[in-house]
């Protein structure tokens, strides 16, 4: 079996307890997931919420573990683009297509947006949660390049339903036991 695969998903699959733990288990395991992008909000769902593309490998179905590690770039972090005023253009992704290096990803260098996590590491985490942060937000230090409020509002709505949505599976847990 073999096949490659870019996927975009919104930002709470790669967090969320439940369903979404279950799949990220499973694509860590049975295939190849070796590079995470971080796009910056809006660019493919609406306004306020983040989207990421996993590129991933199919790998037969051998009881292996075929993800060693996984490669993320943040295109987000003190990035800016609107769907209408500033938009992502193909400049903007230059430095992940120099950087992806898809005839040899175990060559690949770390830089201040691209790092590296171990398998190991990604499953010692809550949930094997792959919403990783690294960079520093300069934003939150500088008041006057604040998002719109339509934005932060959109950003505080897809927190408060992705706590929502963990506080469901916690609670669904605690009926069980």
């Amino acid at each position: 079996m073999s096949g490659k695969a870019a996927v975009v998903l919104p930002d709470n699959v790669l967090f969320e307890g439940g369903a979404g733990e279950k799949v990220r288990r499973k694509l860590l395991e049975n295939c190849d997931l070796h590079t995470i992008l971080r796009l910056p909000t809006g660019i493919f769902y609406a306004q306020g919420v983040k989207a990421n593309v996993l590129f991933f490998d199919a790998k037969p179905k051998d009881g292996q573990i075929h993800t060693k590690g996984v490669w993320l770039y943040d295109l987000r972090t003190n990035k800016h683009f609107t769907l209408k005023t500033r938009t992502l253009k193909l400049d903007d992704l230059q430095d992940f297509i120099a950087r992806y290096n898809p005839e040899n990803r175990h060559q690949r260098i770390e830089t201040e947006r691209f790092k590296y996590y171990s398998y190991d590491t990604l499953m010692a985490r809550d949930k094997a949660s792959l919403d990783l942060f690294w960079l520093k937000d300069d934003s939150l230090e500088n008041l006057d390049d604040l998002p719109a409020p339509e934005v932060l509002q959109q950003e505080i709505i897809e927190h408060l339903k992705a706590a929502l949505a963990s506080f469901r599976d916690v609670a669904a847990g605690l009926q069980r036991d």
